[in-house]
């Protein structure tokens, strides 16, 4: 692809809780020929995603919090979700560690990676690692809750497996990477 695109030039449009630039560049097509094309890129950093699951007694750990964006165009409720967080200067299974006791209160234990796919690939830079681990009650640690200086009011919610397939087919649970590990615990128990 490097023969392929000729940047042009990089504007910074924004440089405070992310990074926004537009950037201008020549793409050469299929059939050889070039067209100049604009594109906006948000850089927030990659993050870590966990679906904690207790196989014992068939049930996830999810958080539910309060989401401006989604706020904004409709959605008045927090939102339930996996637990995530930015890598900042940690690999990624570090990384969902740490967010994992901050936002859960447990300390989890065999940690899987399943993935790290890109999440919006036509105008965010992210890259989120998937990650499952068997949880039980004795790996908590604390309240959770998310970091005091991160400005989160996170509500720890345990919920069986089943209940959480039913919350994303009624609508109480919408976001899309905790859609996919609650589906990729479905399937794995399938098997």
């Amino acid at each position: 692809m490097r023969d392929r695109i000729r940047i042009r030039s990089v504007e910074l449009l924004s440089d405070d809780w992310a990074v926004l630039k537009k950037t201008t560049y020549d793409y050469k097509r299929r059939d050889g020929t070039w067209e100049t094309q604009t594109r906006q890129t948000y850089d927030r950093g990659d993050g870590a995603v966990i679906l904690p699951y207790d196989a014992h007694r068939n049930t996830v750990l999810l958080v539910s919090q309060f989401r401006f964006p989604a706020y904004v165009t409709g959605h008045p409720e927090p939102l339930i979700e996996a637990c995530a967080g930015l890598l900042d200067a940690d690999d990624p299974e570090t990384a969902i560690r740490r967010e994992a006791e901050e936002e859960l209160g447990y300390r989890l234990r065999q940690v899987r990676h399943l993935y790290t796919p890109y999440m919006s690939p036509g105008s965010l830079t992210e890259r989120l690692s998937f990650f499952t681990a068997d949880y039980s009650p004795q790996d908590r640690i604390s309240d959770g809750g998310g970091h005091p200086d991160e400005e989160e009011n996170i509500e720890v919610l345990e919920m069986e497996l089943d209940e959480a397939l039913a919350a994303i087919h009624d609508g109480r649970i919408v976001d899309a990477k905790t859609i996919m590990l609650i589906q990729h615990v479905m399937l794995d128990r399938l098997r």
